[in-house]
C-alpha cells in the first residue's frame, strides 16, 4: 500500500526537482537519447558554436518549461491535471538532459541565465494554475505550440553536419506536439492572438540572451 506524501515529502520532492533541473549535468534522461547511433558529418568550429548557441537556447526553453509545470502542478485544482502536468514534466526532464549533453558534446555549457528564467516561469505556472485548469492547461498549448515554432526554425538553422542535435530537437518536437494536444483535449482554453504575441516577443527576449550568455 503507497502512503500519501506529506508536504515535507512533496517539498523535498519539488527542491529535488529544481536542483536537477538548474545544476548543470544533474538531470536524468528516462529515454534512451534520440541521437544514440547518429553520426555528425564534418562541421567547422563556426557552425559547432552556432550548433552549441542554438541548443543552449532550447536547454533554457526546457528549464522554463519544468519551471511552468511545476508551478502549475503545485496549483492545479483537479487530481487528473496534476498529474498530468508531473506526466509532462518527467518528459521534458528527458529534454532537458538530452540537451544538456548535447552542448557537453559540443564543447559548451548551459546558460548563466537559468536560474532567473526558472523563477519567472515557475510564477508564471503558478498564477496560472491558480486561475483555473482550463486556463492553466490554455497557458500549457500555448507555450508548447510557441516552443514547436522554435524547434522548427532551430531544425532549420543548425548546420547540415549536425545530425544529432537535430535528432534530439525531432523527438522533443513531437513530445511538445503530444503535450499541446493533451492540454486542449483536457479543456485547456485557446488564448487569443494578442495574447499568443506578448508570449512570442517575452520568447524572444530569452533567445536572444541565451544564444550567448
Amino acid at each position: 500500500m503507497s502512503r500519501q506524501l506529506s508536504r515535507t515529502d512533496y517539498l523535498i520532492h519539488q527542491f529535488d526537482t529544481i536542483l536537477r533541473t538548474l545544476v548543470p549535468h544533474a538531470a536524468t534522461a528516462s529515454r534512451a537519447n534520440p541521437a544514440a547511433g547518429t553520426q555528425d558529418k564534418a562541421m567547422s568550429d563556426a557552425e559547432r558554436r552556432h550548433a552549441a548557441g542554438l541548443m543552449r537556447i532550447n536547454h533554457t526553453g526546457e528549464v522554463c518549461a519544468q519551471a511552468l509545470y511545476q508551478g502549475q502542478g503545485l496549483t492545479a485544482k483537479l487530481h487528473e491535471t496534476r498529474d498530468q502536468m508531473e506526466q509532462a514534466a518527467a518528459e521534458e526532464i528527458d529534454h532537458l538532459a538530452w540537451c544538456d549533453e548535447r552542448l557537453r558534446e559540443l564543447d559548451s555549457r548551459t546558460s548563466y541565465l537559468n536560474p532567473a528564467f526558472y523563477a519567472a516561469s515557475f510564477g508564471m505556472g503558478a498564477l496560472a494554475g491558480k486561475l483555473g485548469d482550463n486556463i492553466s492547461l490554455g497557458f500549457v498549448a500555448a507555450t508548447e505550440e510557441q516552443v514547436g515554432r522554435h524547434l522548427d526554425d532551430h531544425m532549420h538553422k543548425l548546420p547540415m553536419g549536425d545530425r544529432r542535435s537535430r535528432a534530439v530537437l525531432e523527438q522533443m518536437r513531437t513530445d511538445e506536439a503530444h503535450h499541446e494536444r493533451w492540454a486542449l483535449e483536457a479543456g485547456g482554453a485557446r488564448f487569443p492572438a494578442p495574447l499568443k504575441l506578448g508570449m512570442r516577443l517575452m520568447s524572444k527576449v530569452m533567445t536572444k540572451s541565451v544564444y550567448t550568455l
